[in-house]
């Protein structure tokens, strides 16, 4: 029996004697070597007693070993749940307690704290440290370079990807193998990815973004991957002139239209520019183009779906929207309070069907049942719309709605307004309690840079641009928004932030 997504991502890796990662001094690892350090890895997650089906943990830094614990856990026949690095040692320990993994692999920094959270709750734990150094490394180096892949099903789950857990605990996303492949399938036909692209990747793999998007379509199409820690600046500028495409956060495009040197000769050579994980302002689509005469392609996605909707490679990329569903995807928009789906135009919650759509939540029967269907549609949450030109627009976050005075307000359309006026880099709108109201709008600015946002001015703007019910009770400023590792504002925060606002 076969092993489908060992098979289609990285048992091609045997045959390339080319680079597939570049790393940022220049050097490369080819396919050949790649394979046989994921095969080192695979027997070593065995001799820690890892068996099909027992999930890895890992709380690492980026770098080829930690890529290739991956493919070893693909091999293994394992669940691979990588942790986001910024995780406190408390935080790791409700992940930990609820997966339960046979393995935990941490930083050797983290090990006091970690190794006792791995005891706590029956697994090992081995180092693996940024620099590609550790215990598990050590392990690893003992290993035969060759492993033959457990047999798996195209349903059998092979990984899980916790939620950020804004609205209470978080919850253990299942993905099987055919949710994460059949995804990767679409994306490089759809982004026209092939072995002669390299990519520059500067996300994180503890992410959907950076781990099932980014590497497995360059895994899949055969391609490389120029392979940074993080993103920097300096080196982003250095190495673009050797990468064909670029996938990254919209906090990514800014930062490089901030300096210079990214002129539009640098990427003259380019082919594509993705952005996701965030909404991506419409200003930076524009400032983008003008710079560069490149269009970024913006496209949506959940952990729980991997990608759902991308604007298309050939067509107009629009900004605002995320495109079109994918090959393969159904998409709707649905009356949050009845499920029935509305007309086109109208604002409601998104809902999705396809091979990409995860199996459930791990352990929490009763959310799965709630937010997925009996006929398979997913609940996202995301308020959105489809336009009469059929392209999707997302409103907002579901748990973002603000309800004032029994009227519902859509942050997305009041934010619209305040990003566009004077000296307003970027802006977010929340809802808080309010004595009269229930809740009231706050509008929350961030200032250009070197500018001083007039907020009599904006409130004047928006007075005549709204609905009086839609209009923010109060305008504040603060230097930045908080955001996650993807860039996504964080607006639980900023509700805490304010929550007194109106006494």
């Amino acid at each position: 029996m076969a092993n489908p997504l060992f098979d289609a991502l990285f048992a091609p890796l045997a045959q390339r004697d080319d680079a597939f990662l570049i790393l940022p001094d220049g050097a490369g690892i080819t396919g050949r070597d790649f394979l046989a350090m994921i095969h080192r890895a695979a027997h070593a997650l065995t001799a820690c007693g890892v068996t099909p089906g027992d999930r890895v943990a890992v709380q690492i830094g980026k770098s080829p070993q930690a890529l290739a614990v991956y493919g070893a856990a693909v091999a293994c026949g394992a669940i691979f749940l990588p942790l986001n690095t910024a995780y406190t040692a408390d935080e790791v320990d409700y992940f930990v307690g609820n997966a339960t993994p046979r393995l935990l692999l941490c930083d050797a920094k983290a090990l006091p704290a970690l190794g006792e959270v791995a005891a706590r709750h029956g697994a090992r734990a081995e180092t693996l440290n940024a620099d590609g150094s550790g215990s598990f490394t050590d392990l690893c180096a003992a290993q035969a370079d060759s492993f033959t892949p457990v047999p798996r099903d195209a349903d059998d789950l092979a990984a899980f990807l916790y939620t950020s857990g804004t609205t209470g605990r978080s919850k253990g996303a299942m993905l099987t193998q055919d949710n994460l492949l059949s995804n990767a399938q679409v994306l490089t036909d759809c982004w026209r990815f092939t072995d002669r692209d390299v990519l520059l990747h500067a996300l994180p793999i503890f992410h959907t973004h950076g781990l099932f998007v980014a590497t497995n379509i360059t895994l899949l199409a055969g391609a490389s991957m120029i392979f940074l820690p993080a993103f920097d600046l300096d080196q982003m500028l250095r190495l673009m002139p050797r990468a064909t495409s670029m996938m990254g956060v919209p906090t990514f495009y800014t930062r490089l239209l901030s300096d210079n040197r990214f002129t539009r000769d640098l990427v003259a050579h380019m082919r594509l520019f993705v952005s996701g994980s965030a909404p991506l302002l419409a200003e930076t689509h524009v400032q983008f183009e003008d710079r560069t005469g490149h269009r970024i392609l913006e496209r949506y996605g959940m952990t729980e779906t991997n990608m759902n909707t991308s604007n298309p490679y050939d067509g107009d990329r629009r900004a605002g929207t995320v495109g079109f569903p994918l090959p393969g995807v159904e998409l709707k928009i649905t009356d949050p309070a009845t499920g029935a789906t509305l007309p086109q135009g109208e604002v409601g919650v998104i809902e999705v069907r396809g091979r990409n759509v995860f199996k459930g939540y791990w352990q929490m029967p009763d959310k799965t049942a709630e937010d997925l269907r009996a006929d398979g549609f997913f609940i996202t949450g995301d308020l959105g719309m489809i336009d009469d030109d059929g392209y999707v627009q997302i409103v907002g976050r579901q748990k973002d709605l603000i309800i004032t005075g029994g009227f519902n307000v859509y942050p997305k359309e009041i934010e619209l307004i305040l990003d566009d006026q004077a000296g307003v880099l970027e802006s977010a709108v929340i809802g808080v309690p309010h004595p009269d109201f229930g809740e009231a709008v706050l509008g929350i600015l961030v200032p250009a840079p070197g500018a001083a946002p007039d907020l009599a001015a904006i409130d004047a703007a928006l007075r005549t641009s709204l609905a009086r019910f839609k209009q923010p009770k109060a305008l504040e400023v603060m230097a930045d928004l908080p955001r996650n590792a993807m860039g996504k504002v964080q607006k639980a925060e900023l509700r805490k932030l304010f929550a007194a606002r109106f006494g």
